[in-house]
């Protein structure tokens, strides 16, 4: 039987939340369960490209309290989701734990990473190999691994996405995987031309201006634009963070000596 929402579910994982929203659109003839479906990755990839306005951390604890919600397994995504982006790593993995969905699975490999436990990753990985190893979101699993852990496993990483490109075509987030396996690897060059690439597929992506910052650095380039489009479209970005500590560091030594 096909699987009808493949191409919308595959674009999701690989970040062209456009495509999704575009194919879903021509979507008809589903049942009820896959008009569900194709909705949650819809609505998902509206918040993925910052089109949404609703408070969900209010109602976050409603949901996990309900016992019509908090076995749904979108439900525990979102909540995931929404503990993972707030550091909340224990509760995010409460919502992962002991659950098959890839995706889940996907989530938890995340959270171990943000944890620096490269170790507990790769044990989920190869859990999600042995129920699925050529599914799309088992690959990048493993190439998120793959560049936590070094050595000759970050070519392995820069090889799953330029896999993942040439067969579904390659999207921002591609391009920014494979661009820090080069970084890894010291090939800025390569790395600047992959997320030039990603620039052009997404001038307002946080992860690719924030990228393109580092590497312009080491490439004695200007990096006052995407520095100045870095806080625009995501204020409280890490590198913004740090680049408005250090603002304030010269600021008090300057003074300091005049």
């Amino acid at each position: 039987m096909a699987d009808l929402l493949f191409n919308v579910r595959n674009s999701f994982y690989l970040g062209a939340y456009n495509t999704v929203i575009n194919e879903a659109a021509d979507l008809d003839n589903l049942s009820d369960v896959e008009t569900i479906e194709r909705d949650c990755y819809v609505y998902r990839s509206y918040i993925a490209l910052g089109s949404f306005d609703e408070d969900v951390l209010a109602t976050l604890a409603d949901w996990l309290a309900d016992s019509a919600c908090n076995r749904n397994t979108t439900v525990l995504l979102v909540a995931g989701m929404i503990h993972a982006h707030e550091g909340n790593y224990p509760e995010a993995l409460k919502c992962c734990h002991g659950s098959t969905s890839l995706e889940l699975q996907a989530l938890c490999v995340q959270v171990y990473l943000k944890m620096d436990r490269a170790d507990k990753a790769e044990l989920v990985v190869k859990a999600m190999s042995s129920v699925d190893d050529d599914a799309t979101l088992t690959q990048l699993a493993t190439a998120w691994v793959g560049q936590a852990l070094g050595g000759a496993k970050v070519q392995e990483a820069a090889y799953v996405y330029q896999e993942l490109g040439e067969k579904y075509n390659y999207t921002a987030s591609l391009y920014n995987g494979r661009a820090v396996c080069y970084m890894k690897m010291g090939r800025w060059e390569d790395a600047d031309h992959d997320l030039q690439e990603a620039f052009n597929k997404d001038a307002k992506d946080p992860d690719t201006l924030s990228n393109l910052i580092t590497v312009g650095l080491h490439l004695a380039k200007n990096v006052a634009r995407y520095q100045t489009q870095l806080k625009m479209v995501a204020p409280n970005h890490p590198n913004v963070k740090r680049l408005e500590a250090a603002d304030e560091a010269f600021a008090r030594a300057a003074a300091s000596i005049a």
